[in-house]
């Protein structure tokens, strides 16, 4: 007789095998039951505040583990989530969601029954996103065991003949070239092809940009690696080089609007060969379909070094501008441009970063990423709020990878999430530094207190009353929610203060969480694109006020 386990047991072991050490949800009850397989099967359960934030911290926990879990209950719960599963899937985070549903008799009888639009309809929400659904009474159906016993592999790409003629193509354009580059952009993350891009990278010795997606994918300490190409913001140097390319290698393109600079550093499509998860585009017309990206890098890595472009002399790029250190009064404000050199000498290897849609996420570019340490930044879905339970997720993930010694260097065995968040963000989810504590996470949280959304007033309203926010005093925040007494939480006003707390051991090397605030003024942004946008809106204001001067005269 063939052995039977029940669905719920039969679901949480397949994603143990996946590599699901927890899982984030609210209970509901819808879900309640398939709850109660959670903890026996072998996951750790973590309760969040909110559906919402569960969805951010299980995409946080995806981007640093590989694959994450949620668990909601029907309607209310999935349709919280729902913003959280759209950047997951946007921003390629591999992410299960499991909604928990009414029993198939109330929706085989279309009864008029809670969290529905009382219309006996049970259909609508599934449409709305690509999810797991499992009807209350089917989570102790029993099921066989006998499939799982073969273990779960992920699929790669089987060479077949039609693919030789592409990579005689590919091969032909590469020997070619007279002035190549390369660009790497963040979905190589998704694809599991990091390792073999900074090979390529390193053994080429191309000149090589990332996007802001892929800042901290590639050693930014090799000579022939020049930073986030910013397109019409970049050098006039970096713009000249790479707009007489011949040939651009991209990897994982992910061409939205905010990781282009405004459309501007996409390479043009006749020069480039981009290298996606299902696809090869050669030049703007040919696409070799079910050609992978991680099986066409193993026929990359074959190239002959001595047939390929080599740069002697190297040319005269400029490095990328990354800050270290800053010479300033230590007595004075604390400004952006000061902020940035003095957060940057924190850093180690084994960080994850977070740098929060706002300024934090404009800020945290400039600064160099120490080699293990891995950076998140706005992508595309830009939605505020989202890194402090990500933040969350990711040090959980952070914390079972390094027990398993599977992050950071070799011989780590301590690391640190550090979430750089402005205040507004920081009201959007706060009520997560409660699961952060109740965890007892790793977690280093400075908090940018610019008294409100900056980075809004860069794009519009600079002087306008809906872009400020409520007062909040936030380093009594841990205490309220139930931070032991004691608990590092300290304010910086002037570099000087900022230098003294970023050198205090119990900062630096200590454990659970760490709150620092940092106070700026509400119309300081970092140089570049929001800068730019500010002094946009103030020569608009002086030309109204100047018209308006005119007309009185008149």
């Amino acid at each position: 007789m063939t052995e039977t386990v029940k669905i719920a047991e039969y679901l949480f072991t397949r994603l143990r095998q996946l590599g699901v050490g927890s899982i984030h949800g609210v209970p509901g009850d819808y879900n309640l039951t398939l709850l109660d397989y959670v903890e026996p099967s072998g996951i750790h359960w973590v309760g969040n505040c909110n559906e919402l934030n569960a969805g951010y911290a299980a995409d946080g926990y995806a981007k640093v583990n590989g694959i994450g879990a949620l668990i909601t209950t029907f309607g209310v719960g999935e349709l919280s989530a729902i913003n959280a599963i759209a950047g997951a899937y946007t921003e390629r985070a591999p992410l299960v969601h499991i909604v928990g549903t009414p029993v198939r008799d109330s929706q085989d009888n279309r009864r008029l029954i809670h969290h529905t639009f009382n219309d006996g309809e049970y259909g609508r929400f599934a449409l709305m996103a690509a999810q797991v659904t499992v009807p209350v009474d089917l989570v102790s159906v029993a099921v066989s065991s006998e499939r799982l016993k073969t273990p779960l592999k992920v699929p790669h790409g089987v060479h077949v003949p039609s693919h030789d003629d592409a990579f005689a193509q590919i091969f032909d354009k590469i020997h070619s070239a007279k002035q190549p580059a390369i660009l790497v952009d963040g979905e190589i993350r998704a694809l599991n092809i990091i390792q073999e891009v900074s090979k390529l990278v390193e053994s080429t010795k191309w000149p090589t940009w990332t996007t802001t997606y892929a800042k901290s994918l590639v050693d930014e300490s090799l000579p022939n690696v020049h930073g986030i190409y910013q397109g019409a913001f970049s050098p006039q140097k970096a713009q000249d080089f790479w707009n007489s390319c011949d040939l651009i290698l991209c990897f994982g393109p992910h061409y939205s609007n905010t990781n282009t600079y405004a459309y501007t550093s996409i390479p043009k499509a006749a020069i480039t060969i981009s290298f996606s998860d299902t696809d090869i585009k050669l030049g703007a017309d040919t696409v070799f379909r079910d050609l992978p990206a991680k099986h066409a890098l193993k026929h990359l890595l074959k190239l002959d070094y001595n047939k390929i472009h080599n740069y002697d002399p190297y040319p005269s790029i400029p490095s990328p501008e990354l800050v270290t250190s800053s010479n300033v009064d230590n007595a004075a404000a604390l400004t952006q441009s000061t902020l940035w050199p003095l957060l940057a000498k924190f850093l180690q290897p084994g960080d994850i970063i977070f740098g929060e849609t706002g300024t934090a996420g404009y800020g945290c570019r400039v600064m160099p990423i120490p080699k293990h340490a891995r950076l998140f930044t706005p992508v595309t879905w830009l939605s505020i709020g989202y890194m402090l339970p990500a933040a969350q997720g990711a040090a959980l993930a952070q914390r079972e990878l390094l027990a398993k010694s599977k992050w950071g260097a070799p011989d780590q065995t301590t690391a640190r999430t550090i979430l750089l968040i402005g205040d507004g963000s920081f009201q959007m989810t706060a009520q997560e530094l409660s699961t952060i504590i109740r965890e007892n996470l790793n977690v280093v949280v400075f908090l940018i207190n610019n008294d409100g959304y900056t980075i809004e007033r860069c794009i519009h309203g600079l002087k306008q009353g809906y872009n400020d926010i409520a007062f909040w005093r936030y380093l009594q925040v841990p205490a309220a929610f139930g931070a032991k007494e004691g608990t590092y939480a300290k304010s910086a006003k002037t570099p000087g203060e900022l230098e003294a707390i970023l050198g205090d051991e119990e900062l630096v090397s200590g454990k659970g969480l760490r709150m620092v605030e940092i106070v700026l003024d509400r119309e300081d942004a970092p140089a570049g694109i929001l800068t730019k946008m500010i002094d946009t809106q103030k020569e608009i204001e002086a030309k109204k006020g100047k018209e308006g001067v005119n007309g009185t005269a008149k």
